[in-house]
């Protein structure tokens, strides 16, 4: 733990589990308040707060709201209050389909979340960061926003999106203490993908052979990506060595876009 953020406030979108969580977790252990924010309900996001909060001595606290509907967007900034830190990490569920498959609404669903909501919290965020002149936003994309993919037409194109406006917002705000980055993070471990080893671990695989065979044609390491180094990278990029980074797309992929 350290001091480095003390006196900053962030709010990280969808922080109830995986990665946001470990962000939010991360970024309080370096002295920053934290704002965690799902769909979860009270008790569920309270228990996680309070959680960081013994943890790592560091003021947190959970709001809820939809994030595919502005007028919660809205709601949700001014609740948060002044942000310093602001991480765009929720994504709606998954759809899978080809592109003349796909129902419209699965597709309206995927850019109001994974897109169109990042655009609203950083409109809302960038007036307070501006007038205090520092600002740090993470915007988390995936590796599907710097390689294609089949059957992912909602979830390529939305976090394929998020990079260009990381690089527009960082354009916009070089010379006023703000940074804007992206990070591009490879297969994780989900309870989602944690289903899946369980099926095939069912249906006589061994784990190490189910592991090998959800992560065959993903990263070459082998294994999956670590929601904490991903939260490590975010903190590098909230923290003072960070100041002339901007506009930048970290993969953190174990090698999946070099391949």
């Amino acid at each position: 733990m350290s001091d480095v953020l003390r006196g900053r406030q962030a709010l990280v979108t969808g922080s109830t589990g995986g990665i946001g969580l470990a962000v939010a977790r991360r970024l309080a252990a370096d002295g920053c308040a934290v704002v965690l924010h799902g769909l979860a309900g009270e008790a569920e996001g309270d228990a996680a707060t309070e959680a960081i909060a013994r943890e790592t001595g560091s003021a947190a606290r959970y709001l809820r709201a939809d994030l595919s509907r502005p007028e919660e967007i809205a709601g949700l900034l001014g609740a948060a209050g002044e942000l310093d830190i602001l991480v765009n990490n929720a994504a709606s569920v998954r759809h899978f389909a080809p592109v003349d498959a796909m129902p419209p609404e699965h597709w309206d669903l995927d850019v109001a979340v994974n897109l169109s909501a990042a655009f609203h919290t950083i409109r809302l965020a960038l007036p307070g960061m501006r007038s205090r002149g520092w600002g740090r936003i993470v915007n988390m994309s995936s590796i599907y926003g710097l390689v294609g993919a089949a059957d992912r037409i909602g979830y390529v194109v939305t976090k394929t999106g998020l990079i260009g406006m990381t690089r527009a917002v960082a354009l916009e705000t070089v010379r006023q203490g703000i940074t804007c980055n992206a990070l591009c993070p490879g297969t994780t471990l989900t309870p989602g993908i944690e289903e899946r080893i369980a099926g095939l671990v069912a249906g006589g695989l061994d784990p190490a052979a189910a592991t090998e065979a959800v992560l065959r044609g993903k990263q070459p390491t082998g294994r999956f990506v670590e929601a904490g180094a991903v939260a490590d990278l975010v903190a590098f990029l909230c923290g003072p060595a960070a100041r002339d980074v901007t506009g930048a797309a970290f993969p953190v992929d174990g090698g999946w876009s070099a391949a």
